[in-house]
Formats: structure tokens, C-alpha cells, sequence
């Protein structure tokens, strides 16, 4: 029965998990191009119902752009609007050992890659970290049309690797996410460190040597 249950996909999710990122640095930096102040543009940016929309994939990058500049009565361009949208992300010890853990679990697993992310960060990472290259495969919710918590992103995340909920490991940052993922069977586990993470995968049976 325990190996009915093994586990033989590790799915990881990507902000605060494998890099982390700050909305606040966009938004301070978006201060002097509006009359809203620094609250009024974080909440915009960090997970409203318009950057839902753009992490779907629903509208486009310049339709995003100029739905947040009415919304904002921002006075800038798309030119200039962009590398601030863009420029919030930055790499901790932690990220870099969670990285090395996933290349060494690629040696026994599948590893996979689910993230909540819009097409213009996805390009921007692509480009400036090298990230991507140790999973089997890169699951985004701009190209699926679909985000996390939805249970249909994590059945078709299933179905392109190949397994079953139980045979299936997952961390996140954020607890919703996770149980949503646990309602489906998956093995769902919030991210908090290394040393966290290294205790669940021990105790899911995932060998991390």
C-alpha cells in the first residue's frame, strides 16, 4: 500500500519559494508618475482582480497597461511603465538552496514548476534568472488560463506529468493554495524554509539525498 502512495512528482511553486519578490518596490517607484498614494498602487498590483485577469492570460500586456494607468491617472508610457512592472524580484540564500534541492530531486523525480505569474514577469525571469532549466516542466497560470487556488490548474498540472494526486508532492508559500491542492489528494505542504521543506519530503518518503 505504501508504494501505491509513494511519492513520484515534486511540484514547487515559483514567488517566495524559488525567488522572492517585493510589489512594494514597484509601487514606491510608480509614486511619482500618480496622485494615488503607495497603499492605492500596492493594492492594485498584488493580487487584485485586474492582475488576476493578467495572470490569466485574459487580457494583454498593453490592455493591462492601460487599465492601471486609468485606474491610476498614471503619466508615463508603456516603455516606461514596463521595467518598473518588472524589476521586483531578487534571489536570497534560501531561493539558491531550494533550487539545488529541486536539481538533486531531479535526479529521482519528476519536478515541476506551478506558478501564479503574468506573461510580462514570466518573459522578464526567463531573461534575468536562471531558473527554469532544472524542471521537467514549467506550468504558468498566463498560459494555462488558469490560477491557483482552481482545482482544474492543479488536475491538469497532474495530467501533463503523468501522475496520480497521491503519488504527488507539493510546496507552496501559501496555505489556500495548498489545501485546495490537498482536497484533490495531492501531498500539499506550505513553505517556510529549507529545513521545512527538507522535513516534509523526509516524511513524505521523498529520498533529498
Amino acid at each position: 500500500m505504501a508504494d501505491n502512495n509513494s511519492v513520484k512528482a515534486i511540484i514547487f511553486d515559483l514567488g517566495k519559494v524559488l525567488i522572492d519578490f517585493d510589489h512594494h518596490i514597484a509601487a514606491l517607484r510608480i509614486l511619482k508618475f500618480t496622485d494615488k498614494n503607495a497603499q492605492e498602487v500596492f493594492d492594485l498590483f498584488f493580487d487584485s482582480g485586474l492582475t488576476g485577469l493578467f495572470e490569466e492570460g485574459k487580457i494583454l500586456p498593453q490592455e493591462f497597461f492601460l487599465k492601471v494607468k486609468e485606474m491610476l491617472n498614471l503619466k508615463m508610457d508603456y516603455e516606461e511603465f514596463v521595467p518598473i512592472w518588472n524589476e521586483i524580484f531578487f534571489v536570497t540564500e534560501k531561493n539558491c538552496a531550494v533550487y539545488e534541492l529541486a536539481r538533486r530531486l531531479k535526479e529521482r523525480y519528476k519536478v515541476a514548476l506551478l506558478s501564479n505569474i503574468n506573461t510580462l514577469h514570466f518573459e522578464y525571469l526567463k531573461k534575468e534568472f536562471p531558473l527554469f532549466d532544472v524542471f521537467d516542466h514549467v506550468i504558468t497560470s498566463c498560459e494555462l488560463g488558469l490560477r491557483k487556488p482552481e482545482a482544474l490548474i492543479y488536475r491538469k498540472t497532474l495530467d501533463i506529468l503523468g501522475v496520480l494526486p497521491e503519488n504527488t508532492f507539493y510546496t507552496d508559500d501559501r496555505a489556500d493554495l495548498i489545501e485546495s491542492a490537498k482536497c484533490l489528494g495531492i501531498k500539499g505542504f506550505v513553505f517556510k524554509d529549507l529545513q521545512q521543506l527538507k522535513s516534509d519530503l523526509l516524511n513524505s518518503g521523498v529520498n533529498i539525498n
